[in-house]
């Protein structure tokens, strides 16, 4: 695959859709190594009517959710076999561990999640991630996958 990955190819790894979907890019791939991709935070974000009023901060739990997306994506592209299983059976988050928050991510922030494999398989997939704001780190995590 080309890259960057656009929505179109997004969408055709994973089963998330709008207004779940939280990737909007994949700039840098190394298959069974290494992933970055982009979220672009925005005021329209569903999420930010009812957190915070005022004071809108993305909540953690999305941002774990789209580091875990964007791990999906490595993880699913460097099983080759797992893309012949349909997106919405073939990849599900299964746990997460060392989580931490270190700064919020507000309206016009673009994140970038990199995530790197720490165990790989055919099936199951652990790795650590950070998410980056302004060359600094925002939220980091070790992340789960199971590919079936």
């Amino acid at each position: 695959m080309d890259l960057p990955l656009t929505y179109k190819d997004i969408i055709k790894i994973l089963p998330h859709r709008h207004p779940f979907l939280l990737v909007d890019l994949i700039t840098e791939l190394e298959l069974g190594e290494r992933i970055v991709g982009i979220k672009n935070v925005t005021i329209n974000e569903p999420f930010f009517e009812g957190h915070f009023p005022g004071n809108p901060i993305m909540p953690g739990v999305l941002v774990i959710e789209a580091m875990a997306q964007v791990g999906g994506i490595l993880a699913r592209l460097s099983v080759p076999e797992s893309m012949d299983i349909e997106a919405e059976n073939a990849i599900y988050f299964v746990a997460m561990d060392k989580v931490k928050f270190r700064r919020p991510i507000v309206p016009g922030d673009q994140v970038l999640f990199e995530l790197t494999p720490v165990r790989k398989g055919s099936r199951i997939w652990k790795m650590k991630g950070n998410a980056v704001v302004n060359e600094t780190v925002v939220a980091e995590a070790e992340l789960v996958a199971a590919i079936r």
